[in-house]
């Protein structure tokens, strides 16, 4: 069946918004990229826009040799792989036995967690309990407050209870316990949900931010999100290089754009992997049927 005109506009229409919307979140990247690849002339007389001017990798070598930021980068890898893990784990054991009917109590417990969705303790108590509990200062009071998003607990459970009963069954006749059944055959069966929720996950620890602002008093545990957020703050930054060369070919600007980028690498890089199993794993775990 062919298009007629009017479907023909709206979609020309369609395309057309959308490209002007990725042309607005694109450009932004690009200019950052070229100002940390530009040299420091051309950064502070403004000639940058989406294309390197004078081409220079200076900006990232004295990033590396004249900041943290190898430490603060290792710091938020270990803040994201654990921090993802711990929640993965724990989603996969509160979603599971949720999304079983025989589990007792299952509304209750489910209601009971959408309820922190709307209501929490608030900013100051939870503080205080971290405080109290002895984690302030380490990476325990990032991960443990929030271990379990019931957003994505609530995504998992869908997507398990859409798994036909009978597979189940045929693996309890086979003598599978519900350990068995779980690791068996429910998250082979659910990678594209595992791979969503963990993308989730993984974003949100490697932007991690005000938690550590609150939490994290040593410097030498900041994170690349802080530091970058220092960096931009800064007005100094020159200033506490040491070597002239380095003053005379770097502006503050060059810096913080190469930070930035070096920041935003990890998630660009892991996004095209998940890419096929993102989509698939949000409508499995957003559709009943």
């Amino acid at each position: 069946m062919r298009d007629s005109k009017g479907e023909k506009l709206f979609y020309l229409t369609n395309y057309l918004i959308l490209a002007l919307i990725a042309l607005s979140c694109i450009f932004p990247l690009l200019n950052v990229a070229s100002l940390s690849l530009s040299g420091a002339t051309a950064v502070a007389a403004g000639k940058v826009t989406i294309w390197p001017v004078d081409f220079s990798f200076f900006s990232y070598d004295s990033l590396f040799k004249g900041t943290p930021i190898i430490r603060a980068f290792w710091n938020s890898v270990q803040i994201t792989l654990i921090g993802t893990a711990l929640s993965m784990l724990t989603t996969i054991m509160a979603a599971y036995p949720l999304s079983r009917r025989q589990f007792y109590g299952r509304r209750f417990f489910t209601m009971a967690m959408v309820f922190t969705m709307i209501f929490n303790g608030g900013l100051i108590p939870t503080y205080l309990v971290v405080q109290n509990l002895g984690l302030v200062n380490s990476y325990a009071a990032l991960w443990l407050p929030a271990l379990v998003s019931t957003y994505n607990m609530l995504l998992m459970r869908s997507s398990f209870e859409q798994l036909p009963r009978e597979v189940d069954e045929a693996a309890k006749i086979d003598g599978c316990g519900e350990l068995g059944v779980l690791f068996r055959i429910v998250l082979p069966l659910s990678k594209p949900m595992l791979a969503t929720l963990a993308l989730f996950y993984g974003v949100g620890y490697w932007n991690a931010f005000m938690n550590v602002l609150i939490y994290i008093n040593d410097t030498a545990k900041f994170n690349m999100t802080v530091l970058v957020q220092n960096m931009i703050k800064s007005t100094s930054m020159i200033q506490d290089f040491n070597d002239p060369t380095m003053i005379a070919n770097i502006t503050a600007e060059g810096i913080r754009s190469a930070a930035v980028i070096v920041m935003i690498i990890p998630i660009l890089a892991v996004y095209p992997l998940l890419q096929k199993y993102f989509v698939k794993g949000v409508m499995l775990g957003s559709i009943k049927g």
